[in-house]
Formats: structure tokens, sequence, C-alpha cells
């Protein structure tokens, strides 16, 4: 069985030499200043969120961003909303990108839909996770709500138990594609009533609440918090039609 390292810093500053380290998987870490150099494999895979990505001496951040954004224009949509009216036209986008996705994913068994594909979510949890960050986001830190978190919602990686308790989350759920689906498009529902009403004063004025208790202390302005939403959906769209092909392969 392999070994498993969570939540430590043993690996901080390490230099790792003349080593093995064939499958070896990082998930949910900080890697600012990680350097491979001089190693070879014939299959490497990165995935995240870099600020600066070098290959063999290449920038090629800039080049993997416009990629990205060719091959999924609302995330650009999402990333440079600026006025309620860009705010409404990447909610339509996002709106309609769903509504064919899951077209698509019914068309495969039912068991598929609860299948993780090299380790990522399955297509149910990506729902719970997107009713979650809009519980957070929308719910909790834009309108304020009395009871915003439902109880399917699915967090980050790494979020402590005692928090998701704290939320009446319950992680270990088993639900259907529409038991889940209910509560999201409710919660989708809410978001379009928000974004349909928009206005610039609504964008700048500052929440009252943060999204939920693991977050910083810090000022939350409504077009900050909506912008979540919007990226978390584009985002996570991209990774559901990413993981919706090896399914439809049935290579996963």
């Amino acid at each position: 069985m392999a070994s498993e390292y969570v939540q430590s810093d043993r690996f901080r500053g390490a230099r790792i030499h003349l080593c093995d380290l064939a499958g070896l998987e990082i998930r949910d870490c900080e890697v600012t200043g990680l350097k491979i150099v001089d190693c070879y494999g014939g299959d490497i895979s990165l995935g995240g969120y870099f600020e600066r990505l070098v290959v063999n001496d290449v920038d090629v951040t800039a080049y993997v961003e416009a990629e990205l954004d060719r091959r999924h224009p609302a995330r650009v949509l999402a990333r440079e909303a600026a006025s309620p009216g860009d705010y409404r036209a990447a909610w339509d986008a996002i709106e309609n990108l769903w509504n064919a996705t899951l077209d698509r994913a019914r068309q495969l068994a039912e068991a598929k839909l609860y299948e993780r594909v090299d380790g990522e979510w399955s297509f149910v949890e990506t729902h719970r996770h997107l009713l979650f960050a809009s519980d957070a986001w929308l719910g909790n830190a834009v309108l304020e709500e009395e009871a915003p978190y439902h109880p399917l919602g699915f967090p980050a990686g790494g979020t402590p138990p005692e928090e998701t308790a704290k939320l009446g989350l319950t992680l270990d759920a088993n639900p259907t594609l529409d038991e889940v689906l209910a509560p999201r498009r409710a919660r989708m529902a809410v978001m379009r009533r928000v974004v349909d009403g928009l206005t610039e004063a609504e964008l700048d004025r500052v929440c009252g609440r943060k999204p939920a208790d693991p977050y910083p202390e810090q000022e939350y302005v409504v077009r900050r918090c909506l912008k979540v939403v919007l990226k978390e959906e584009a985002e996570h769209h991209r990774y559901a039609v990413r993981d919706l092909a090896v399914l439809e392969s049935g290579a996963s």
C-alpha cells in the first residue's frame, strides 16, 4: 500500500535526489518554489493554479491560460465580470452549460455518476461541492440567510471534520443525482434572481458575514463573493466535462 502524508510539512525545503518517484501524486498542496530538475518520465500531468509555470526554461503560463480560455469561454466571462450586465451574461452561460452537461450525463449508467476519475470528485460530488460553494458565498455571505447550508453540501478537500459538523454537513451521505439537484437548482434560482437584480451599488456593498468560519477575517464585498460562485461553476464544469469524456469512453 502506498504511503500517505496528510497535512504534513516534513517535505518543506526537502531535496529528493536519485529516487524512484513513479506514480507519485501530490494533491491540494502548497508548491510555491517547487523545482523538478533533470528528471525524466513518459507521462507527466500537472493541474492546479500556478502563478508562473516554467517547463524546460520556457514560461508556459500564458499559453496554458489562453488555451483553457479558448476551450472554456465561460471561465473568461466569470473571471472578467465587472458590471451587473457582465455578471448576468456569465450566469447565463453557466446555466446553459450545465443544462447541456446534465443531459449528457444522464445518458450514462447511473453508477457512472458516482465514479471518480483519477481520484477527482464524481459527477454527483461535483454538484454537492457547487451546492456548498453557493451556500457559503451567496446564501451566507451575500444574503445572510438564517440557515444557508444544505446538509448535502460538500466543502473543499481538507476541510476539518469539526468545521463540517458545525455547518451541519453530512459528508458520508450517498444521495442520488436528483436528490442533490433539488437543492442545487433551488440555489441556482436564487443566484438567478440576485444577478437579475444587481446594481453597481449592490456589487460594491460590504457583506456582513464571511462565507464560513474557516475563511479568514477580512472584508468581503458582494462582487467578490458572486465572482467566486461564477469561477467555481466555470472551473468545476471544466473538470466535469473532462471526466465525463473518460467515463463515456469506458477508460476510467
